[in-house]
């Protein structure tokens, strides 16, 4: 049986909520586990600490899935103005990771965010 911490549940949602996400639909039609596990853990425990505003954990988050060649950045470049994010950082964090993470994985999330920008809707 699989217990689950409804506080938490509903600090994650909350905080998921504040990025813009609504209930993060895509991941929960995915897998519902798989949903209440990224809510609970990630959203409501990590994301919901105290020490850093939800602008820079989401600036951490991008810089980190840019690096990694994500394709889940998408989902963040489309709701970063939920957090303050104008379309110019959003680009300079990009060109910011070219140095650290490499111009493909550079090229890879311009393009990406130039599709987000253009209206396409991020994919999981």
């Amino acid at each position: 049986m699989t217990t689950y911490n409804d506080d938490r549940e509903k600090a994650g949602l909350a905080i998921i909520e504040q990025l813009g996400w609504g209930q993060n639909e895509g991941v929960k039609e995915l897998d519902e586990d798989l949903w209440r596990i990224i809510s609970e853990a990630n959203f409501g425990t990590i994301w919901a600490r105290p020490g850093l505003s939800l602008r820079e954990r989401e600036l951490i988050c991008m810089a980190i899935l840019i690096a990694i060649g994500a394709h889940g950045v998408a989902i963040h470049f489309k709701h970063a103005k939920e957090v303050g994010f104008t379309d110019d950082e959003l680009k300079e964090i990009i060109l910011q990771t070219i140095p650290y993470a490499g111009l493909p994985r550079a090229l890879s999330a311009m393009a990406l965010f130039k599709r987000i920008q253009g209206g396409e809707e991020p994919k999981l």
